[in-house]
């Protein structure tokens, strides 16, 4: 069983504190839905938890393993869809899936490019460069990237932009499909999207004025000896 978690997160995003500590935990067939306002740091706690961003401190850890440890391994378990869908215009729909395919190492990657693509209901659109694409279809043309290749990791910034219903309700099969699979998923959307049960991850309640962060700061700066100070029994001494 696969467990990922994050203990005492704190994000900053140039000079703004973004969130500060913030801990989780999700194991094998669970979903999180993250929320809060806009600016609340869901798209940013995605991309760390896809090794995309470093946190300012605190660790994320699978199966109680350092996730920089081993990257490589991390990426490998993972697949992250940001707010970008990422699609190629000059390449046709299946070689924008053969590409990402390629670059993961997916073995019998046109049965897995087939597979795809009839469950994102696009196979009518497999020669269509992206040029020639809707919104949706670019991203039900992201979303099969997903499908591709074996991972126990799905990172799905706003997965139904630019899905109708019934794209939607597609959307909420896979996912339960995927954790039926023994797969973990995190999730932001503004959108009812039908999931079952999902473990509700609140970023407002993570908010830290910028202020009160770097007094907290100050004060452990304060606590910490200077590097080379005596302490004091070796002063003592």
């Amino acid at each position: 069983m696969a467990d990922f978690s994050g203990s005492d997160l704190t994000c900053l995003r140039g000079e703004r504190l973004v969130f500060g500590g913030l801990s989780f935990a999700a194991k094998s067939g669970d979903a999180v839905m993250l929320r809060g306002r806009n600016g609340a740091g869901k798209s940013s706690l995605l991309r760390l938890m896809a090794g995309l961003l470093a946190p300012r401190s605190g660790v994320l850890c699978w199966n109680g393993e350092n996730i920089n440890d081993d990257r490589t391994a991390h990426y490998a378990r993972s697949q992250y869809l940001g707010h970008q869908d990422a699609i190629k215009p000059v390449l046709t729909v299946r070689d924008n899936l053969r590409l990402w395919g390629q670059l993961r190492g997916v073995r019998n990657l046109d049965a897995a490019i087939d597979e795809a693509l009839v469950a994102l209901q696009i196979h009518h659109l497999s020669r269509v460069t992206g040029r020639y694409l809707s919104s949706g279809q670019k991203r039900r043309t992201a979303l099969a990237r997903i499908l591709i290749g074996q991972s126990d990791l799905w990172l799905l910034d706003e997965p139904t932009v630019g899905l109708d219903r019934e794209s939607c309700a597609e959307l909420a099969q896979l996912i339960a499909e995927f954790r039926a699979r023994g797969g973990i998923v995190i999730y932001s959307t503004h959108v009812d999207l039908d999931v079952k049960n999902p473990t509700i991850l609140d970023l407002d309640d993570f908010a830290i004025p910028m202020v009160e962060w770097l007094a907290e700061q100050d004060d452990l700066e304060d606590m910490t000896p200077a590097k080379g100070a005596l302490s004091s029994q070796e002063a003592a001494q």
